[in-house]
């Protein structure tokens, strides 16, 4: 099965301009800059028969073409990045089995985390979309109360069904836990930015209008779920690994701490 990855980047994000080009701190003192380290998690994926860099701006084009990124330029007008993925696949002239949708501002993402994905859409032919999900040890589900706490837009929760069938994605920390009652384990999964389409999911997404509820929560994946069609969560493992995006830039903090700790 011919599987590609794209990794869709655009400059004029709403919450941070700019930030595929934003550098952050190595463990080693030097720098990188996030589209960089993005590319080199995803072409440390197994498994994987090409990644490319797909974005609408020259400067990120560049950038990426200085580090030996393949690049695709896609139309300015994609509204999110599982649209650039499908305007990539249409103007690199690609024949894919499978296109995964790696986040481009989600370099701590493990490679076992794909894999994994990849796995679980090799095992059921019948799913057509599939995402990540990891569950929320302590420090991350106060990471994610605490951000709501402040007002600030960071991770997505997941909640799905004993299949494993998503039920609904959320900028808000769901379900709804009483300070007082935390259970262990906690029963909050961190939705993993990852995407593995087949083509014909991918096509049909983006031959369905813009939806009212994805636009609310500015998270793409909830089209499929409007359009009836079954996204499958794959539960990963983080092999105690710090996973978060950089969502804003007070984030960059908590992702060069990570990048510190990794052995």
């Amino acid at each position: 099965m011919k599987t590609v990855i794209f990794i869709p980047a655009r400059y004029a994000s709403t919450r941070y301009p700019g930030k595929p080009l934003a550098m952050l701190r190595q463990k080693e003192g030097t720098q990188k800059s996030l589209i960089q380290m993005s590319w080199e998690a995803a072409c440390a994926i197994r498994g994987v028969d090409a990644v490319y860099v797909a974005t609408d701006d020259a400067r990120i084009e560049a950038a990426a073409m200085a580090f030996g990124a393949q690049v695709i330029m896609t139309d300015p007008a994609c509204e999110n990045g599982t649209a650039r993925c499908a305007d990539a696949l249409k103007q690199g002239r690609i024949q894919a089995d499978l296109i995964v949708n790696f986040q481009g501002d989600a370099p701590l993402t493990p490679p076992w985390f794909v894999e994994d994905l990849i796995a679980a859409m090799v095992a059921n032919p019948d799913v057509g979309m599939a995402t990540p999900v990891l569950r929320c040890d302590a420090a991350t589900y106060h990471a994610l109360k605490d951000d709501r706490a402040q007002g600030r837009v960071g991770g997505t929760t997941a909640v799905f069904d004993q299949h494993m069938n998503a039920q609904y994605f959320s900028k808000e920390v769901l379900p709804f836990i009483d300070p007082g009652k935390l259970p262990t384990p906690i029963p909050v999964f961190h939705h993993v930015g990852v995407y593995a389409y087949r083509p014909d999911a991918l096509n049909a997404y983006v031959s369905h209008p813009v939806t009212q509820i994805e636009t609310l929560e500015g998270l793409e994946q909830l089209r499929f779920l409007h359009m009836g069609l079954r996204v499958r969560c794959v539960e990963v493992d983080g092999r105690s690994r710090v996973f978060w995006e950089l969502n804003n830039p007070t984030d960059v903090p908590r992702i060069e701490a990570a990048l510190e700790a990794l052995p």
